[in-house]
């Protein structure tokens, strides 16, 4: 039971952190294929928040606001993972696009143009747009991308040294400062919603606004950068560290 006065907490708690769930479900629904709805985001997110409010205590060590983030996003990934949003054909779509993005860049020695990729897909580039626009949450690593192409061996395997976390163990390679260094090496529109999205955390509309485009537009420009980034990390992805 509680008292009038933790109650009256709780609903403030509740209240006060309300418009938090709707900005993280924006912030991911940018990584998201249409299929997901925002909404179904922030119905996850608020029972994430209201299981942080009921298990939070302030001698946690923690702030609650840092405590409840944990939370919510987790009810929301557990939301995805429920509901299959990236159906296999989406990503075996991407990979064709990586894989012509691999050939034209090393025959440019340049990130090629939408145009050049569309072409090479024997795509208009409107088609090859709707392929981007239907990606959207394409990832930087899947699960996939951790075994080799000959099914010898685990890319996983290669960083888990004394059981500790392979994943942590890959982020403190040099694989980390090809990411940035491969982030950086984008073309300058890319890059600058790159900044935009992962480290002043706009959400997709507000992208839009500074870059002078719609908000869907944003969307297939940030699955773009994805593939790119992909293509440009492949090596590290299949061979490891050195």
């Amino acid at each position: 039971m509680y008292t009038v006065k933790g109650k009256a907490d709780k609903n403030s708690l509740l209240t006060e952190h309300m418009p938090l769930v709707k900005r993280l479900a924006h912030h991911m629904k940018a990584k998201l294929p249409p299929s997901v709805e925002v909404d179904d985001l922030v119905q996850a997110g608020m029972i994430g928040l209201l299981d942080a409010i009921n298990r939070y205590e302030d001698n946690h060590g923690a702030q609650f606001e840092t405590y409840a983030v944990l939370r919510i996003r987790g009810a929301m990934l557990d939301e995805l993972r429920s509901s299959d949003w990236m159906p296999r054909s989406t990503r075996q779509n991407m990979r064709k696009v990586e894989s012509a993005m691999h050939e034209l860049q090393q025959r440019l020695g340049r990130p090629p143009s939408e145009s050049e990729v569309a072409k090479s897909l024997k795509l208009s580039l409107e088609d090859y747009q709707d392929i981007l626009a239907d990606s959207g949450g394409h990832q930087l690593l899947y699960y996939e991308d951790f075994h080799d192409d000959d099914g010898d061996g685990n890319f996983l395997d290669r960083y888990a040294v004394d059981d500790s976390d392979p994943l942590r163990g890959l982020m403190e390679t040099d694989f980390r400062h090809a990411v940035i260094e491969a982030i950086d090496n984008l073309p300058p529109r890319e890059k600058l919603l790159m900044g935009l999205y992962y480290e002043e955390e706009l959400n997709l509309k507000e992208i839009g606004a500074v870059m002078g485009v719609s908000e869907s537009r944003v969307s297939q420009l940030h699955t773009q950068a994805v593939a790119r980034l992909r293509t440009t990390l492949r090596e590290h992805i299949w061979t490891g560290p050195a």
